[in-house]
Formats: C-alpha cells, structure tokens, sequence
C-alpha cells in the first residue's frame, strides 16, 4: 500500500546562516544592515543570532511548533541538542536515548543507553564527547556516533548533574548522597570527594574560565556552595534561598552566577562583590531549570513546576 504523502513542518535555518555569511563581507556594522518588516514575507531577510548583538529580542523565540512523541510514552528526564545542531536527544525514565530531527521533528533512532533513569546529559566543550548519567549512580562516556566506550560508578544514589572543566580534562558530578565529585576525563578516574552540604546536592556548574566550582543542594543552611576543585576547600557559601536550589549557571562573562530554588525564586549573584544583586519573580511554583543565552549574555530562559 502507498503511503499517503504528510506536509511535515520544517524550521531550516540554512538560510539564514548563508545570507549572515555573505553580508559580514560589506556589512560594516548594524548601520548598513537592512531593516526587517513584521511580515512573514521577511522571514528570509532574518539573520542568526550572532548578527543582531545590538538587538537580542531578535533571538528570543515565541512560537510553539510541534510536539514529538515516543511510542511508548514515559517522562523525559533531560534534553539536549547535538554540536553541530541538527538532532535533538531524551533521556527518559526508561534508561533510553532518543534521537529526533531537529529539522523536521520527527523520530530517528531510539538506544537503550542505561538500566535506570536517564538524569543528566552533557557535551564537553570541543564537541566530541557526551558524559550521561543515571538513577543509579553510573556514569558514561560516548562518542559522536553513540558508541559507548567507558563506564564508572562511584555515587551511591541518583547523579543529578555533570558539568566539564574549561579544558574538558576533567569533569565534576552531584548526586542525592550529598557529595560533589571531581573525576579525571581521560584516566577514569575519581581524584576529590567534595563534602560540606547536608543533604542532597542538585545542581553542579564548573566555572567558564576557572577552577571554580558551584553547586546547588537541598540544605538550607548551606544551599549555594562555591568550590576550589584543586584543594577540594569550600570557598564560600551563598545564602540566599530558603528552600531547596534545584539549579545553578554561570554566565559566560564568568562573574554572574544565576540560581533557581524551590521558593519560586531566581537569584543573580556578582561573585566579584559576592552578593546577590537581582531577585526575578514570575514562576507561580518551584524554578527546576534555568538556561543563559549562547549569544547575548544579558538573557536567560527558566522553567518550573507550573508549566511556564
């Protein structure tokens, strides 16, 4: 039986890139770039992101699109794009990876990658290998093609996020045994256990530029920590949540940290003068994530537990 032809939604970007390619050749500056009319006729004349660093409200999106989904539905721990931005990657709850079309959102491929609950997924900064890790404590290591090459275990309960170092020759993980972990990239090996929380350590970012490690945790006498990862010293600690931190990033300007917490709070601090300078209210519930722009690095995106 033939298969009825489907007009499958498609977001192609190519243009865009190509027409920003040809213009920096005679563009000077945002001076001698043509003006955009709101009307869909323009959609063409729109340039990427990096061409309109004088106007960011050009590279916020607004528009839902599709929703993908697997055949058998489970929820969706993490979600990542590949490097090179053409596929998108789930981890569920099932242990699986699946593989999407960023294009043309539709299914590719599906991989059993753990035996628990997919937690966390991240790529080191030159884009040729994928840290995930699970429910279980196990942490992966794959390459460009899916294939999997090592394997550790050192948590003793569920890694709730994984972040490299600048030079990706190590890496640093949290899990809800209250520890933050730092471990060698190419010995597979686990060089500093880092204590001072309390209680269940969510959210780990390492610093853009430095030896500096931040982490986000469910004890509220010590919710944000800032660590020196040569030592294994906690530097200093960030009161300024009264629940439980469910995420914490760094700018990539590297002085900005911005955190979300269970008191419905998002939080900026200046740890050049290491206090908190802006407090962003909007979520109804919990803040579970939070994301900086690659770009323009006055924006940020956040999400919670009341579905915005």
């Amino acid at each position: 039986r033939v298969r009825k032809a489907v007009n499958r939604k498609t977001i192609d970007y190519n243009s865009s890139v190509l027409r920003h390619i040809e213009s920096r050749v005679w563009q000077r500056g945002p001076c001698d770039r043509r003006a955009l009319q709101p009307d869909i006729c323009y959609y063409g004349e729109l340039f990427a992101p990096m061409s309109y660093l004088d106007n960011p409200v050009n590279a916020v999106t607004t528009k839902f699109v599709r929703t993908s989904t697997n055949k058998f539905r489970c929820p969706v721990f993490c979600v990542r794009w590949t490097p090179e931005g053409r596929r998108l990657m789930t981890g569920a709850s099932s242990g699986e990876f699946t593989l999407w079309n960023g294009l043309t959102f539709n299914f590719e491929t599906i991989l059993q990658a753990h035996d628990s609950a997919v937690r966390t997924m991240t790529w080191s900064h030159n884009d040729l290998w994928l840290i995930t890790a699970d429910h279980s404590g196990y942490i992966k290591y794959w390459q460009t093609n899916m294939n999997n090459v090592h394997m550790l275990q050192r948590h003793k309960e569920a890694i709730r996020e994984a972040s490299f170092c600048p030079t990706d020759a190590k890496f640093t993980t949290c899990s809800d045994d209250g520890t933050v972990r730092i471990w060698d990239f190419f010995q597979y090996q686990e060089e500093r256990v880092l204590r001072g929380h309390g209680a269940d350590v969510k959210c780990v970012d390492w610093h853009p530029h430095k030896g500096l490690i931040a982490s986000g945790s469910k004890d509220t006498q010590q919710p944000v920590k800032l660590w020196d990862p040569k030592t294994g010293e906690s530097l200093a600690t960030l009161h300024g949540h009264k629940s439980t931190v469910m995420t914490c990033k760094w700018n990539m300007n590297g002085n900005w940290l911005l955190t979300g917490a269970r008191d419905h709070l998002l939080k900026l601090f200046d740890i050049r003068m290491m206090r908190e300078i802006q407090t962003f209210r909007g979520h109804k519930r919990e803040a579970t994530t939070a994301a900086w722009h690659p770009v323009h690095e006055t924006l940020f995106a956040s999400g919670g537990s009341d579905e915005s």
